[in-house]
């Protein structure tokens, strides 16, 4: 009862159970207060009434800490779970945030270092490949729908990024308090428990003892009511003063609640490590020391400086060696040594250092760098470069022994090789374009690089010519030729004539790489991308003529894979070019092996397929995605595979149209076939979609000689958008196609409907299919001396009279059939001359004899009646030459 009233020291406060009487003492102060009864219910804690503000924010705080425990972990798949716990409770939460007018900070917070925590996973590609299928899966589908999410909270998220600081202090001063007075309840709970269990279940007795016990009461009390009490004379009580009554203004409540917190925080530091701890200005990082590279009284000179080098690099590919820690301890030690003026040299070697360790960062070879790390080694290479320039009279050279290297006084020799330090830089940003989505932007950011790469390419080139050696400066010309062959520049494309500076250069790196190459290799690969860079501008002649000169065809399956490559992506762009400048069969030879076979896109490595006698390998895998090509470099398969049908439609339809009847006709192109066999098979054909229908579509349309229908079918708005504007000059490529359809309709026409008339005329023909008077006269006169057509020209009248030698469709079937049942025949007499011969001809001589005059007759026979048909072909000819 010491708590609620303020008595003398002769009072006392015990309690009983309801059956003890509470006596007075003697000599007791009989004005005593009443003792009021409290039931059981006001011993208990009293209930929490919430806000809805604090119920719906305890709600996402609680998810969140849940997610934090699965994110320790790495359990995508319950982050996804997660994640969509808290976008629900948000939901129920946005009346509340609605009034306030703001949305949480811890709530941001929990976005945000979700964005990042993904951003990184999905980052690390090893990572990736240990996890689990349900949590890559997990994976794959949180970032997509939190990309989605986030979208609704950009600006408050890019607030949040600015200053992630604001707003925390006062979340967790408010933490902080909840906490505390969370603490203090329990604390005042268990302190409660501890004295009902002490109070005795015996009787009041009026002994000296009971002073103790009151003593220890008072003392309980005045502990637990000291939180709530701002001074008084004893313990236990409480002077209430007016500035208790008064309402605070709310930044001094703030204030007071910082001021506690700080306290705490202190007094907790100093208990935990037995001592006082350093303020530092908030915000402010905690910046580690670097480690000392030399003692204070140290002398750093070349000896000093080189022994720390050996030291630093000796731990080089060692197990548990940090890597970012090496290349800045490299940089740190070059950094001293330029402050010490030790020379350029000692400085050139300690950078050749730098730029390995960067390569070494990564591990493994089969990735790529990070983009930190890319960066680092572009501005390394560079520094390298500037180097080596500004002291040309430096000898470098990867044959010169560290025995040997002299970096302390002039001249000065340095181990290392620039050229394979810039080729492993070129080799990296292949790799790092083939790991980048080809339609993000993180490959357009890597594409830009490019150019700074061509730049060191040119500048070493700059360098190696007037002091490398042959084989140097072949690999540099090389590396440079492989940046540009691929490239198209306009300019030379409109004026063939003038001499341009990018054929002019390639012209001239290749022809020395013809004289001095010693390997057949460089000499291969420098004359395929010439004749690529050719023909990707139109030099038809000069790229085909260079192609036939090099006999490549006949040795390039001895070639490595890469190699390879480059040939088939080399033949794909001559036959283009033969195609824009109308030379259809030589497109369609061209073409023909890579698209025969149905694997375009392997052999000419953009992108892998799925094979399906034998599944490959990790490793092989591996090693084929490291030979595909960067997205920038590849040739549209759409476009290719429609050339070729195209060329293949204008070669094959009048070529079947001619040898209709003949049973013996060969296949110009399978795979033409197999594409308009596969049209046949289906019940119902409607009108085309893909690419593939409309070439379809227009064969059929051009066998019966309807050239406007084959040619709407070729060229209209959806090819157009698919393959026709994918190439230079669209306009002057359909023309060329129209013109082709045209001509070629033209003999499909002539070769179905020659036995129906007797003559034609050519002005009528013209006007049919729109082509000029002379080009049908040469047409026909090419088909009559090539023997494809049996008709003359009949020149006062402009007419084509049809000599009606070739036999009429009745007499064609005919004719087929009576070989068939010869071939028939023939087959039947030799299995029965064979039956015979082993059955008894053999064991009597009468019968053999027989056998043999048999024999004979049948043979004389037979050579008499291919004598009659040679006669009666040598005649048929005759009439034909006559006529």
């Amino acid at each position: 009862m010491s708590r609620f009233f303020k008595g003398s020291d002769s009072e006392s406060d015990s309690s009983s159970s309801d059956s003890e009487v509470n006596v007075p003492r003697p000599g007791a102060s009989t004005a005593r207060p009443v003792a009021y009864a409290f039931s059981d219910d006001e011993d208990e804690p009293k209930r929490i009434v919430r806000s809805a503000k604090d119920k719906r924010f305890d709600e996402l705080r609680e998810i969140i800490k849940k997610m934090g425990n699965h994110k320790k972990i790495k359990d995508m798949a319950s982050v996804l779970t997660d994640f969509e716990e808290l976008g629900k409770a948000y939901d129920k939460s946005k009346k509340v945030i609605e009034k306030e007018n703001q949305i949480p900070r811890f709530f941001l917070r929990c976005l945000v270092e979700l964005e990042d925590f993904v951003s990184e996973c999905w980052e690390d590609r090893e990572g990736r490949k240990q996890m689990s299928k349900n949590n890559a899966k997990g994976l794959t589908t949180l970032r997509q729908k939190l990309k989605k999410y986030n979208r609704d909270f950009e600006s408050d998220i890019a607030t949040y990024r600015e200053n992630p600081d604001e707003g925390e202090e006062e979340e967790a001063v408010d933490s902080e308090e909840e906490k505390s007075e969370e603490e203090a309840r329990e604390d005042f709970t268990k302190m409660k428990a501890a004295k009902e269990e002490s109070r005795p279940s015996k009787k009041v007795t009026y002994d000296d003892d009971d002073d103790d016990d009151d003593d220890i009461d008072w003392e309980m009390s005045s502990d637990s009511s000291s939180s709530e009490s701002d001074g008084g004379e004893g313990p236990g009580t409480t002077v209430y003063t007016a500035a208790m009554f008064l309402k605070k203004q709310p930044g001094e409540e703030k204030k007071e609640k910082k001021e506690k917190k700080e306290k705490r925080v202190k007094k907790k530091r100093e208990e935990d490590e037995g001592g006082e701890w350093e303020e530092v200005t908030k915000g402010a990082p905690m910046i580690k020391e670097a480690p000392k590279m030399f003692a204070k009284d140290t002398e750093v000179n070349h000896e000093a400086v080189i022994k720390k080098l050996n030291e630093i690099i000796s731990a080089r590919g060692k197990k548990g060696t940090d890597r970012n820690e090496q290349i800045a301890l490299l940089k740190e030690l070059q950094s001293i040594s330029n402050a010490n003026n030790l020379g350029p040299a000692i400085s050139m070697k300690i950078m050749f250092h730098i730029i390995s360790a960067i390569y070494d960062y990564n591990p493994n070879i089969a990735t790529c760098m990070r983009s930190e790390m890319w960066e680092k080694c572009l501005a390394g290479v560079s520094e390298l470069l500037d180097m080596v320039e500004a002291n040309p009279d430096i000898n470098i050279g990867e044959n010169i022994l560290e025995e040997s290297e002299n970096v302390t006084t002039p001249p000065y020799r340095v181990r290392g090789c620039v050229l394979t330090i810039v080729e492993r830089m070129d080799e990296e940003f292949t790799k790092m374009l083939q790991a980048c989505d080809a339609h993000s932007t993180e490959y357009v950011d890597r594409l830009k690089d490019e150019k700074e790469v061509c730049v060191i390419l040119d500048r070493l080139q700059t360098y190696l010519v007037p002091r490398g050696t042959t084989e140097e400066i072949c690999r540099v010309y090389l590396r440079r030729i492989e940046h540009m062959y691929y490239k198209f520049d306009p300019e030379a494309y409109d004026n063939p004539k003038l001499e341009n500076k990018s054929f002019k250069d390639m012209e001239e790196m290749c022809k020395f790489i013809y004289a001095k190459d010693l390997t057949d290799r460089l000499r291969t690969r420098s004359m395929l991308c010439q004749i690529y860079h050719q023909a990707l501008h139109d030099r038809w002649y000069q790229a085909r003529d260079l192609m036939l000169m090099s006999h490549l065809q006949d040795t390039i399956q001895h070639s490595d894979v890469p190699t390879q490559i480059l040939y088939n992506r080399t033949m794909v762009q001559l036959g283009l070019c033969a195609f824009r400048k109308g030379n259809i069969r030589d497109a369609h030879n061209a073409l023909v092996d890579i698209q025969s076979g149905g694997r375009a896109k392997e052999l000419l490595a953009q992108g892998l397929l799925l094979q399906r006698q034998h599944e490959r390998t990790p490793e092989q895998e591996k090693i084929e995605k490291r030979r595909l090509l960067p997205y920038h470099m590849h040739i549209n398969l759409e476009l290719l595979e429609c050339v070729y049908l195209v060329s293949a439609m204008l070669i094959e339809v009048p070529y079947m149209a001619a040898h209709e009847m003949d049973a013996r006709r060969r296949m110009i192109s399978k795979n033409f076939h197999h594409v308009m066999r596969m049209s046949e098979r289906q019940a119902l054909t409607g009108p085309p979609e893909s690419m593939r229908e409309h070439v379809v579509a227009a064969s059929k349309a051009m066998k019966t000689g309807n050239w406007k229908e084959c040619k709407n079918y070729i060229i209209n708005e959806k090819m157009n958008a698919k393959v026709w504007e994918l190439f230079y000059k669209s306009e002057t490529v359909q023309e060329m196609v129209t013109s082709k359809i045209q001509e070629e309709s033209l003999r499909t026409y002539l070769f179905t409907y020659s036995s129906v008339y007797d003559s034609l005329s050519l002005e009528t023909l013209a006007e049919m299919f729109e082509i000029d008077q002379g080009v049908v006269h040469s047409i026909i006169s090419k088909m009559i001396i090539n023997e494809e057509l049996m008709a003359s020209l009949d020149e006062p009248t402009h007419t084509v009279v049809m000599h009606r030698t070739e036999p009429t469709r009745l007499q064609s079937l005919a004719l087929q059939l009576s070989e068939k049942v010869s071939s028939l025949v023939d087959n039947n007499e030799r299995i029965m001359e064979l039956k015979q011969g082993n059955l008894f001809f053999q064991k009597s001589g009468g019968m053999q004899d027989r056998q043999d005059r048999f024999q004979g007759n049948y043979q004389q026979n037979r050579n008499q009646n291919w004598q009659d048909r040679r006669n009666q072909r040598q005649n048929y000819s005759q009439r034909e030459r006559a006529y």
